[in-house]
């Protein structure tokens, strides 16, 4: 069995089995309050015999993504089990069943949206990415047909996961898909007061 925990657009967690069937699901669409509901939800869901963790790693924001990715981390290391990491449009894509070419669109905030292209599904099942994810204005002339959605479905995630785990497949790194800097910034040296 796989559990999925993805916090990029709201907080969602789901576990299938190993037919890909979903055994437990749940989310919030809030964009805000990862930290305040994601031990509950993983509460909801967690069952006996989990043997991977799927983490979304964006895109998404700084504190959102990391919340989730720290909450799969820690949920895998108190069982000794490995962490996978996938980027959360895939999710997206694998929900939306689309066989054409198309973009996945979700909120990036700041009036701007994450894009990413897919062209149905590879040999594995598994949606094939054919433009990485970029930030574009909203409102931008985009030239391939729009998939965007809110939320996100933690299933879809984990059934991404268990394909790429089945094909030996790796399609990210540890590192969450950040499109910007965070809005903190380490201060500057104290300035320098004349007696």
């Amino acid at each position: 069995m796989i559990l999925a925990v993805d916090t990029s657009l709201g907080t969602a967690v789901a576990v299938i089995d190993a037919d890909g069937r979903t055994v437990a699901e749940a989310s919030t669409p809030d964009p805000l309050g990862h930290a305040e509901v994601i031990g509950d939800l993983l509460a909801e869901v967690a069952r006996p015999g989990i043997t991977h963790v799927i983490a979304g790693m964006g895109p998404g924001p700084f504190t959102g993504l990391r919340i989730g990715i720290a909450a799969a981390r820690t949920f895998a290391l108190g069982r000794g089990i490995p962490v996978i990491p996938i980027p959360s449009h895939f999710a997206i894509a694998q929900a939306a069943g689309i066989q054409d070419r198309f973009a996945v669109v979700t909120d990036a905030r700041r009036r701007e949206i994450a894009v990413s292209v897919f062209d149905g599904a590879d040999a594995d099942g598994i949606p094939h990415l054919v433009l990485p994810t970029r930030l574009e204005k909203r409102g931008a002339e985009l030239a391939e047909p729009v998939h965007e959605v809110a939320e996100l479905s933690a299933s879809a995630l984990a059934l991404v996961g268990a394909r790429a785990i089945a094909a030996g497949r790796t399609l990210a790194d540890a590192e969450p898909l950040y499109l910007r800097s965070p809005d903190v910034v380490q201060p500057g040296a104290p300035k320098r007061v004349s007696a």
